[in-house]
């Protein structure tokens, strides 16, 4: 399946990932003006935008960029809803991504913003994992997420999903080096 063709729902108990729209501005200002989730965020590679929205306007931006993006095949971004209240507490993005470094080539770059109050394993492995076998699916054979030296939640649910630290730092467009990197291949469930 081609996902810039037709992009796929995927719910678990509690969440559900549809794509993002203008509808999602309110909820999603909610989680790019939460001075401590934007702390959490990955801006490696995005030309110094950090995330960071005050104004429904900005957030509005940020949404018709990525549904340009997603139009001209750039990345996906989902919305993460949580069902009990209906609301958009989050996003994924994800592309595929091929490099010269053997643990890099043909994955999936995921990133993952959530509300602050969402920071937490439970939820975060139970996003990562509803869409886990969707990203080998649709971006490549391995997946790489960005986990800050102090994110402690997410470090326990990557960890717990089988994700570990790769040999080699991740390089941008320029070649400068990105750390904090998780990988994780399909097929490997073990725990390390």
């Amino acid at each position: 399946m081609n996902v810039y063709e037709y992009l796929p729902v995927f719910e678990s108990t509690n969440f559900k990932l549809r794509g993002v729209c203008y509808e999602d501005a309110d909820d999603l200002l909610k989680v790019y003006s939460d001075k401590k989730a934007v702390p959490f965020f990955n801006g490696d590679n995005c030309h110094g935008d950090n995330f960071y929205y005050t104004t429904k306007e900005r957030m509005q931006e940020a949404i018709k960029f990525w549904l340009w993006s997603y139009d001209n095949g750039y990345f996906v971004r989902w919305a993460i809803i949580d069902k009990k209240i209906n609301s958009a507490i989050g996003s994924i993005e994800l592309f595929h991504r091929d490099d010269e470094v053997a643990e890099y080539d043909n994955c999936g770059l995921l990133r993952l913003d959530l509300r602050s109050d969402y920071e937490k394993e439970s939820a975060i492995k139970e996003i990562l994992s509803m869409i886990e076998q969707p990203t080998y699916d649709l971006f490549g054979d391995k997946i790489v997420t960005k986990v800050k030296a102090f994110a402690t939640e997410r470090h326990a649910a990557v960890k717990a999903l089988g994700f570990s630290l790769p040999q080699e730092p991740l390089r941008g467009q320029n070649g400068e080096e990105f750390n904090d990197y998780y990988l994780k291949t399909r097929g490997d469930n073990s725990e390390r």
